[in-house]
């Protein structure tokens, strides 16, 4: 039976802090912030690191675990992460006492591949398992912004770890090589690590699988490697269309972003105002954004896709083209509030739906009735009367979000919510 080699991401993983490459910002204020749990807990009970894939998030929060003398528990992508294995990890945190009387980190692994849908409730739990936890609690994603992390962010102490820069990526790669008697030109290796835009795991995969049956590994070994298809945040993309040169740069950013032409529209239409202070200018950017809007109106109505590529050269070219007065400076990105609107009331409408459906089951009546004439009363009684709240919540089990829609209350506002019923703190 052949024996695969051991991948080298493993072989090679950094166990310490100081052995890590790269992010030394970044490494250097999630160190504060846990060493600072030895003393007195912080106001910020958790920490999201946040950045691309190979940048080093979770081997950080590993070494650091390892190096303050905390005990880990870990909950990464591969675990279903259902709201009762959530839960679970909660009653980790909630925990006064570890079995070693170790202090405990808890890891929860790439937070934003939470389905919403399969996962529902997952985000909420850990909201809650960080208002209430005893231990620090770590988070890890590749794009935090995700509407569904919102009540994440709110949280968490951001911590952003950036793609790795050749400077600090090719003297790691050069240590693996001279561990595993690897002769390899200079040229070859800084080939490899340019080709993985700063991912330190795809450039040790890419040098493990090119050195297979080598001893040196030449410029020409590594020309065949291509360039990964690798996709920008929304606010990198956003920064290189409003500053674009020209009308070719600001259409090839829109491709660099893996988010529908609609809401990459959205995104431009909400920030163009902050990035255009001359007058002129603004109104110049807006007409672009009015016949790019058309043209996507025209597209979703007539199914006819060829307008895309009209809809998009308006809304990144035109758009870009706009600036003549305005001189480009750092402007801080925003979140589109008609997606924010659009999706509460999404969600809104699904809580509806899912407390008429409780109550048909109970009352023997309608979904559509339910909804219509039943709503509005609960509404009126949770605002109201606690009691009776508390009292109906347990009749139909609404779980925390049901009670939130009913009573208008935000999630700070609304304590526990179980089979057994539902707390409220005082108005």
């Amino acid at each position: 039976m052949k024996i695969l080699p051991a991948s080298w991401t493993q072989r090679y993983r950094p166990r310490r802090l100081d052995e890590i490459a790269g992010n030394k910002d970044a490494i250097a204020a999630l160190k504060d912030w846990l060493a600072s749990w030895v003393a007195t807990p912080p106001k910020r009970r958790a920490a999201l690191l946040y950045g691309p894939a190979g940048t080093g998030k979770t081997v950080s929060a590993e070494a650091a675990s390892r190096d303050l003398g905390f005990e880990l528990v870990e909950m990464n992508a591969s675990d279903k992460r259902t709201t009762a294995s959530i839960e679970r990890i909660v009653g980790i945190a909630a925990e006064q006492r570890s079995l070693t009387g170790r202090k405990r980190v808890i890891l929860l692994d790439e937070v934003d591949g939470i389905d919403p849908v399969s996962d529902r409730g997952a985000v909420e739990t850990i909201a809650s398992a960080i208002e209430r936890t005893n231990w620090p609690l770590v988070l890890t994603a590749n794009d935090p912004w995700d509407p569904k992390l919102a009540p994440l962010r709110t949280l968490c102490l951001m911590i952003q770890f950036k793609r790795l820069g050749l400077r600090d990526s090719i003297p790691y790669l050069r240590k693996i090589c001279t561990a595993e008697n690897l002769e390899v030109e200079e040229r070859a290796l800084r080939f490899v690590a340019e080709r993985n835009s700063g991912d330190m795991r795809s450039m040790i995969n890419d040098l493990q699988t090119l050195s297979a049956g080598r001893s040196k590994l030449t410029y020409d070994d590594v020309l065949w490697l291509g360039w990964r298809d690798r996709k920008e945040s929304i606010f990198q993309v956003l920064g290189s269309i409003f500053n674009a040169k020209t009308c070719a740069w600001a259409r090839k950013a829109a491709d660099l972003v893996d988010i529908d032409p609609e809401m990459l529209f959205e995104w431009i239409y909400e920030n163009a105002p902050a990035q255009f202070s001359d007058p002129k200018d603004r109104e110049i950017a807006f007409e672009a954004l009015a016949k790019a809007d058309l043209y996507l109106t025209r597209m979703r109505k007539t199914q006819n896709w060829s307008l895309l590529s009209y809809a998009l050269d308006f809304m990144t070219a035109g758009v870009a083209m706009a600036r003549e007065r305005t001189k480009p400076s750092w402007v801080k990105m925003s979140f589109p509030e008609r997606i924010k609107l659009k999706g509460k009331m999404k969600r809104e409408s699904g809580l509806k739906v899912e407390i008429g459906r409780k109550i048909s089951l109970r009352c023997h009546i309608s979904k559509a009735g339910a909804i219509q004439y039943f709503i509005p009363y609960l509404k009126q009684i949770f605002k109201n009367n606690r009691g009776e709240a508390e009292r109906i919540s347990r009749w139909l089990d609404l779980d925390e979000g049901m009670v939130k829609y009913l009573s208008g209350r935000r999630s700070e506002q609304v304590r526990d919510v179980a089979p057994s019923g539902v707390e409220f703190t005082e108005p």
